[in-house]
């Protein structure tokens, strides 16, 4: 059995208005015992919504709070070069008194580089090109000056100014679906988001059957198969649903009626590892149980869910 890590909760804010909401959003997710406090990279609304600027935007909730960590979901590689994100990282992390997660992924929503003019390179190209980033940020966060040769990037004895206050860096969260992203983020990652719909066409593909247990299952397979012996030190994540109704049946019937899953038994959603329905008794030991099998511990709600799942979060919060 696995060494277990604490639950952690985190909040993906989808709700952007103004700068007063926005700051009490981050006030109460600290106070109800939310671990982190995460926001999207995208420059169209598609299928999240509009989004305010990461760096800005995680700043200004970083302020309004003391204990509440701060990070992205995740930051999108192509849209900065290496050297400027670990730059902006750093401070993030140095002005929040070490309180970022850095979350990173290759890119993936084809219509926002359409919009924005930028090449929308194969997911070869896209996952090379985040691997040279991921070894150009770790070297900024470190001592001393960098030395890169890549296809992609080439960083000539240059020094990260300022360091940030985690080291050897801020946690880094892969967020990862398909093989090749999942054994890289088992090779690097802090974190690992699990990802239960694809991305790889550039556009979301919701597959029902990628959420059940054996999909996921293979799909910490390769994380494992990635990191080696290093897998326990790797914290498992992934964006939930949870629902707290003591009508479990007719609460997941009405799952599969909204989401109009075809052909899915309530039987099959109580085992999918990203959704929890019941009781918060039932809850809590489907949680235990996923964490005892598959390893995750740190789970991700959308910000309209908050108040549904805080008393989840008060009871599973760091045991």
């Amino acid at each position: 059995m696995m060494p277990a890590h604490p639950y952690r909760f985190g909040i993906i804010n989808e709700q952007m208005t103004t700068r007063a909401d926005w700051i009490e959003q981050a006030q109460r997710a600290e106070a109800l015992g939310f671990s982190t406090f995460l926001i999207r990279d995208h420059f169209v609304p598609d299928f999240f919504g509009v989004q305010f600027a990461p760096v800005a935007a995680l700043m200004a909730a970083a302020a309004a709070t003391t204990t509440l960590r701060i990070g992205t979901l995740v930051f999108d590689n192509d849209f900065r070069h290496p050297v400027v994100l670990a730059k902006e990282a750093a401070t993030l992390d140095l002005l929040s008194d070490g309180r970022l997660e850095l979350g990173i992924g290759a890119g993936w929503l084809r219509s926002e580089y359409a919009g924005a003019g930028l090449e929308y390179d194969s997911a070869g190209v896209r996952i090379d090109r985040l691997e040279e980033s991921l070894q150009i940020l770790k070297g900024l966060f470190g001592e001393g000056p960098v030395q890169f040769s890549g296809c992609h990037f080439q960083i000539e004895g240059l020094e990260g100014y300022p360091k940030p206050v985690q080291q050897p860096g801020p946690p880094i969260l892969l967020g990862a679906g398909k093989p090749r992203m999942l054994k890289l983020a088992g090779k690097v990652a802090d974190i690992v988001g699990i990802m239960t719909s694809s991305v790889a066409t550039g556009v979301v593909v919701e597959d029902v059957s990628d959420r059940m247990w054996a999909a996921v299952e293979r799909q910490v397979a390769l994380v494992r198969e990635g990191a080696g012996n290093r897998f326990p030190e790797i914290e498992l994540s992934t964006v939930a649903t949870i629902i707290i109704d003591d009508d479990r049946p007719a609460a997941t019937e009405r799952l599969i009626a909204k989401r109009r899953w075809s052909g899915v038994r309530p039987e099959q959603v109580w085992s999918m590892p990203a959704i929890f329905i019941g009781s918060i008794d039932q809850i809590a030991d489907d949680m235990h149980l996923r964490r005892e099998k598959l390893g995750f511990s740190y789970y991700v709600i959308d910000s309209a869910s908050v108040d549904r799942a805080a008393p989840v979060v008060a009871q599973m919060a760091g045991t």
